[in-house]
């Protein structure tokens, strides 16, 4: 797992260039919200289980048929399933956000997943939409504890759900 600066570093080590000043204002970005980072991730390791349960709630709320025969969510293994699956999401994000790199996110959790999921019938888009919850409830809990701007939360989350949501043309 690579963080901003690492990535950064090996970018410009791998092409032999000099580090040029519009790359040294996302790094102070990165640097500045270092402590809101570490305290979104705390924040996400200790309410895991709450921010899972309320967003798969809003979602079923949403999405009532999810839990219908025939649904996704129908039957207490695949409900299990899914909010399993729910917390992998939620945690892989908590890594990508500390670390200000999604890469871990295609290393260790989008890997093939649009695939598998596709080949074993899971819905896309009721995915897509509890990972959107989830990145809001994140946010609101962090307003609630003091932190002013939290657009730093958007960029994992936000990548999860565009890479899972794509479509083969």
């Amino acid at each position: 797992m690579q963080d901003k600066l690492t990535s950064l570093a090996q970018h410009y080590d791998l092409t032999g260039e000099f580090l040029n000043w519009d790359e040294i204002s996302p790094i102070q970005d990165f640097l500045n919200t270092g402590a809101a980072r570490v305290q979104a991730s705390a924040l996400i390791s200790s309410n895991a289980a709450e921010i899972v349960k309320k967003a798969a709630s809003q979602l079923f709320e949403e999405q009532p048929e999810l839990l219908k025969p025939g649904g996704n969510a129908y039957t207490t293994r695949r409900h299990a399933m899914y909010l399993r699956d729910m917390g992998y999401f939620l945690r892989y994000c908590s890594y990508a956000l500390v670390a200000g790199d999604n890469s871990v996110l295609d290393e260790r959790l989008l890997a093939g997943l649009r695939d598998m999921f596709n080949s074993l019938g899971i819905p896309l888009g009721p995915t897509a939409r509890s990972i959107q919850l989830m990145k809001n409830i994140v946010k609101e809990k962090l307003a609630a504890a003091g932190v002013e701007d939290t657009t730093f939360v958007d960029e994992p989350f936000d990548y999860v759900v565009r890479e899972i949501s794509e479509t083969d043309l």
